[in-house]
Formats: C-alpha cells, structure tokens, sequence
C-alpha cells in the first residue's frame, strides 16, 4: 500500500506518493545474503585448503592445520607437479598431460561444435524426409550412458586402427559430443524469424550460403555456449580417456589419479594438491572469463524452441 509523503520543493508543499523505502538489512535480504555466503564458504573452502597446501613445504603439512596459511610459501610443489613428479612409468610431470588434454580438447571442440551446428541448421530450416527421425535418434543418443557405448566404441575403434591414438580419443568426443550439441543448435535456429530464412531462399541462396552467411553471425552466443561446454567436458574427462589412450598419450585427468592414487613412495599432499589445481586452471578460467557470455547464451535461446 502506497502512502502519501508530504514535501518542499521551491517554497510549495506537495504530495508525494510510493511505497517506502526497503531497508538494506532487512530479513529478506539477511536470508538471502546469508545463504549465498554459506553457499560460496562451502564451495571455495575446498580450494583454498587446496591452494595454502600446495604452497607449503611437507613439514609444515605434516602438522595437520590445514586451514592455516603457509608460514614459509614455497612453490616447489608446483614445479615438482609440472616437471617431474611420476605419473606412473613416466617422471616427466603433467606437463606431458597437458599438451595431450590440449591435443584432446581443441579438434574435439572444433568438431563436434561443426558437425552440430549443421546439424541443427538442417533440421530446423530445411525438415527434409524422416529429419524428425533423425531427431528422435539424437535425442535418444543423448541420454543414453557412456558405458553402455564403450564396448562398441573399442571394438570399432581397433578396426579403423584408431585405437590408443589421439585421434581416436578426437573421434570419440566429436560423436558423444553431437547429441545435445544438435539440441542445443536446433532450439536456437528454431527461434530465428522464418521469415528471414525465406527472403535469403528468395534471393537464391543456397543451403551452405545461409548457414555462412546468416545463421553463423546470429548464432554467436549458442557458439560460446557450446565452445564452454564442450571444452570443459572433455578437458574434464577421465574415462575416455584411460579406456581410448596409452600411458604415452594420457591427459591430465589420467595423469593426475595416478598421482593421487599412487602406493609407491611417501605421499606428498602438497604436490598432489599443486597437480589438482594445475589439472583444474583451464576449465577455471573459461568459467571465469566467459561466464557472463555463457548465460547470455542460454538467455538468448538455447532452451528455446
């Protein structure tokens, strides 16, 4: 209920009229804040034990304050991670992993990202024959388990001669990768004006000139999207890669649990701890750098359709 305020201005009295004012610590805002708070202590807490630990030295962990910040900061656990620390056979660090995940990751994204955006161009422009089959089988490709997939994916993988290479590993991502890429590609073409699509048929364009011309400039923020997703997925994973790989072309997932797994040797938490966060730096930052992009994305119509 709004209520009538009496004020001066120039010497004339006159009536002002709007709820009033919330306060800034009201219970509302106090419970709200409250549990944002409680919220980010819970999930950055974790790093920042991770982060104190990897720069302290081991006798400084073996005192058991994990909580506590490093007396003396030391960043030999951090080179030891990258450049020497054994990752089964090989003492060569996660330095080896990192050009893998690298090697993984960036022809994975191009790929499948390729493949799907045409994909969900065709079915949401063109419906040709039995195109809401082929949807209907994406869809269902979508949310069926890896593991159901491996066993196939192995056996197809060594009949191409594939197998234990990178490029198979490349091969796998790009089709697991395609299911709801094409979702996500298709609810946004879906959304663009039919019209447009239309007068660019009337001009004469053909299939390969509008997706160029007009559908890729206007798909930019289903693209960062996707790139995100993409990128942080298969950067991330682990079972493929120690199913489709040999110890030679492990990424850093593999790598770092045969750090943090290993029973030869002393146990050294700090190294463990600058190995986790090294693994983690990459997909940290594209979250970092591109999350206002990313909700502009989905806002955009990712989940339109």
């Amino acid at each position: 209920m709004s209520e009538a305020v009496v004020v001066e201005r120039h010497g004339v009295f006159a009536e002002a009229r709007g709820g009033r004012p919330r306060p800034v610590l009201s219970r509302r805002n106090i419970m709200i804040y409250g549990t944002l708070a409680v919220l980010a202590i819970y999930y950055l807490l974790p790093i920042y034990v991770m982060v104190v630990t990897s720069l302290k030295g081991m006798p400084e962990v073996r005192l058991g304050n994990i909580f506590a910040p490093p007396l003396e900061i030391t960043f030999e656990p951090w080179v030891k991670a990258w450049s020497s620390v054994c990752t089964g056979l090989n003492c060569e660090g996660l330095s080896r992993g990192f050009l893998n995940s690298i090697k993984i990751t960036v022809p994975s994204v191009i790929f499948s990202i390729a493949v799907a955006s045409v994909n969900g161009y065709a079915l949401a422009m063109w419906r040709f024959k039995g195109a809401n089959i082929f949807f209907t089988i994406l869809i269902i490709g979508a949310f069926i388990p890896y593991q159901v997939m491996i066993y196939p994916m192995v056996i197809l993988l060594r009949e191409i001669g594939l197998y234990g290479d990178l490029a198979g590993l490349v091969l796998v991502h790009t089709i697991f990768g395609m299911p709801i890429l094409t979702l996500l590609f298709r609810n946004y073409f879906s959304s663009v004006p039919e019209e447009l699509f239309k007068a660019a048929r009337v001009d004469g364009a053909g299939f390969w000139r509008i997706y160029f011309k007009i559908m890729v400039p206007m798909a930019l923020p289903i693209f960062v999207v996707a790139v995100i997703l993409q990128s942080t997925a298969i950067w991330n994973d682990f079972l493929f890669g120690v199913i489709f790989t040999r110890p030679e072309s492990y990424p850093m997932t593999v790598q770092l649990n045969n750090i943090v797994n290993s029973v030869t040797g002393v146990k050294e938490y700090n190294v463990n701890m600058a190995a986790t966060l090294l693994s983690g730096v990459v997909p940290l930052a594209i979250y970092f750098f591109s999350g206002k992009l990313f909700v502009r994305g989905i806002a955009a119509g990712a989940v339109k359709g």
